[in-house]
């Protein structure tokens, strides 16, 4: 479906030709005709398929269309998104300032770790749709700077999500400060609909339409993914190999820990790469800095927990890596979905080590799909190098060289890239072995 075939006002289709956008993908040829009729959808799709851009014509179409019924004076949106992570709530933002750039509507993000007073103005003078993260928007409404009996339509975005993060009681608040579904317009969206999503759905909309696009396939199509099965020690230097090997451009990595993204950050800065992190402590803004950075291409690599695995927009990230198996099966679905966007292709690479191997076959049962195992050579593992201050430091006074005989402290390493000493390649050949072996039935000889 083309969006010229949907009677939209011809502001906001002017606002999609500026967006570049023709054809309408799955999830927009599925709630668009629903949502324009006026009726509330709960949709689900994989990640970067456009679910943002659905939501956003839909309102932009119904504020422009219905008479504005606000008493004068009172601050009081006509929408309202919630989101459940700042960096979520500013890309919707930034979504509808190009998608409604030609509607007048006026817009406003509000989330925490910055600008409270100025956030906090803006919204007081008046805005047609606010969009915000559920801890700001109350303390907001709670001090009264703005109301939500005008509202008529209301936005769920990765209401899974709001599960995990706690925020469910904070939805069931907003819901009864709304007014009731049959007087407002109602969508939730979700890459997975769960049993308590679905309860949530029908307890705070009016008969709502589910609409499940491609549920055979939980990843996007254009996603390669492998998987390498790699000791703890070793997954450094595997990961060192895979990025000389892939030359990725644009690479997102993921651990599970904040001080583990950090630790690893820091010692690809220490290998020569461009690498940061950002995880939930750090300061708003420079948060915001380095997710410029990232998506302007001054940053070649961002290690993230998975505060930056959900609704981020990154236009051309050619290479995930899951450098810590995530322990949520769903978090696998939304850390690889940061790849392969709006029909573009990209790689997902997990390694899979003794700490984290057990979470895997609950993520291949989500997806559906065992994900493809490869094996890493020898070659492709980068041997550490007293050359950086953290091999230095590690390096005892007697190390092995290449060949498996005792060096002398101070004599010469071995070349960038080489592999390890004969010991390291048994030792990771039994593994591989141990791996690929099929269990023996408990009582076969």
């Amino acid at each position: 479906m083309d969006f010229v075939s949907l009677d939209l006002p011809e502001s906001v289709k002017r606002g999609i030709q500026a967006a570049g956008f023709t054809t309408c993908t799955p999830i927009q040829e599925e709630t668009l005709p629903i949502a324009l009729r006026g009726r509330d959808v709960a949709g689900q799709a994989q990640t970067g398929t456009g679910k943002t851009a659905a939501f956003l014509i839909a309102i932009f179409t119904r504020l422009l269309r219905q008479p504005d019924t606000r008493r004068k004076g009172v601050a009081a949106p006509r929408a309202l998104i919630i989101a459940p992570t700042r960096e979520l709530a500013v890309q919707i933002h930034s979504d509808a300032c190009v998608l409604g750039r030609e509607t007048g509507l006026d817009m406003q993000v509000v989330y925490g770790g910055v600008d409270y007073q100025k956030q906090r103005e803006t919204l007081r003078a008046g805005v047609d749709i606010l969009i915000g993260t559920p801890g700001r928007l109350i303390d907001y409404l709670k001090q009264g700077i703005y109301e939500l009996d005008a509202v008529e339509v209301l936005v769920i975005d990765e209401a899974d999500r709001m599960f995990d993060m706690g925020f469910i009681k904070d939805i069931r608040y907003f819901v009864r400060h709304l007014p009731s579904p049959e007087k407002r317009q109602s969508s939730l969206f979700s890459a997975t609909l769960s049993q308590q999503v679905l309860e949530l759905a029908y307890e705070c909309m009016n008969n709502p339409t589910m609409v499940a696009v491609a549920p055979e396939r939980v990843t996007a199509e254009g996603v390669e993914e492998v998987l390498y099965h790699v000791a703890k020690e070793e997954k450094f230097w595997l990961l060192l190999g895979l990025l000389r090997r892939e030359q990725g451009k644009r690479i997102l990595i993921f651990a599970n820990m904040k001080h583990a993204a950090e630790r690893l950050a820091e010692r690809l800065v220490r290998q020569g790469y461009h690498a940061r992190a950002i995880t939930g402590d750090v300061d708003q803004r420079k948060r915001l800095k380095i997710m410029r950075a990232f998506k302007e291409g001054g940053l070649h690599i961002l290690v993230a927990t998975d505060v930056a695995s959900r609704g981020l927009h990154i236009e051309a990230v050619t290479h995930v890596v899951n450098y810590d198996l995530p322990q949520d099966p769903e978090d696998y679905v939304h850390r690889i979905g940061r790849t392969a966007r709006a029909g573009a292709s990209g790689k997902a690479i997990s390694l899979a080590d003794e700490e984290y191997v057990l979470a895997l076959p609950a993520i291949e049962e989500l997806i559906g799909h065992k994900i493809p195992v490869e094996w890493a050579d020898d070659d492709l593992f980068v041997t550490p190098t007293p050359r950086t201050p953290e091999v230095a430091a590690a390096t005892p006074a007697r190390r092995r060289s290449s060949h498996g005989k005792s060096a002398r402290p101070g004599a010469p390493a071995p070349p960038e890239g080489q592999t390890g000493d004969a010991k390291t390649k048994r030792r990771r050949r039994r593994r591989r072995a141990a791996v690929a072996a099929p269990v023996q039935p408990v009582g076969s000889s």
